[in-house]
């Protein structure tokens, strides 16, 4: 077996973190006070998507403003609808969201990079490999 420490760097490919919002995103936007009334209803080729980098090792952080006090039923729903993920990070302003990351100079790739979607249209039409995904 290689020895990884002997091995090029630049030829192990390094897993993805992936910030992904629910509401609008993953699941049809709901307004809060129907989250427990109302069924979410997951978007086009988001459950396909979800699978295809969890189960190619990425960590993918779940972030929404939904409060904490619904985070057994947002995993209930998030389950039921089979969407795979590693973290839910919950009760994050509805604002505008900005990630920050370093840049490393020996290497000319960006580190962090945003995709905008328009709200309740999934994944299908997102060309993924240009965003780096």
């Amino acid at each position: 077996m290689e020895n990884l420490q002997e091995s090029d760097p630049n030829k192990i490919e390094k897993k993805k973190t992936i910030f992904c919002d629910i509401d609008g995103t993953l699941f049809e936007y709901r307004k809060f006070e129907t989250y427990e009334t109302s069924e979410a209803k997951i978007l086009p080729d988001v459950r396909f998507k979800m699978a295809q980098w969890f189960d190619a090792g990425h960590m993918i952080i779940l972030t929404t403003a939904r409060p904490e006090y619904l985070r057994e039923h947002t995993e209930g729903e998030l389950n039921k609808n089979q969407v795979k993920y590693s973290q839910l990070l919950m009760g994050i302003e509805r604002g505008p969201r900005y990630l920050i990351n370093d840049v490393d100079p020996s290497v000319d790739e960006k580190r962090a990079t945003a995709v905008n979607l328009k709200r309740n249209a999934g994944f299908q039409d997102i060309d993924w490999q240009s965003a780096g995904l």
